[in-house]
């Protein structure tokens, strides 16, 4: 399962976010997403599990957990299907 991690610090490392789910079971990836110029955290990020009741179990515990100074927000990374596609304009051909 793909699980979405926000309000994180900009400070946190991909290692101490993985630490923190290895505590439910496996961790199969971690990745923070950063701006791709500056190189900084954007302030969220994904971790996979495999096992989705493992994945629930941190998803309920880790919820509203403060991991530094803020309280972080974890619940199922969206798969990207709920977005409106765009509109396509057709100009006519002449």
């Amino acid at each position: 399962m793909n699980i979405y991690v926000g309000n994180l610090s900009y400070d946190v490392r991909e290692e101490e976010l993985k630490s923190m789910f290895d505590e439910f079971g496996e961790v199969e990836t971690v990745k923070i997403i950063k701006d791709r110029f500056s190189g900084q955290s954007k302030g969220f990020g994904f971790v996979e599990m495999p096992s989705n009741s493992e994945a629930d179990q941190a998803i309920k515990a880790l919820n509203g957990k403060r991991m530094g100074e803020r309280n972080i927000k974890v619940n199922p990374a969206d798969p990207g299907g709920k977005r409106k596609p765009k509109k396509r304009r057709y100009s006519p051909s002449y």
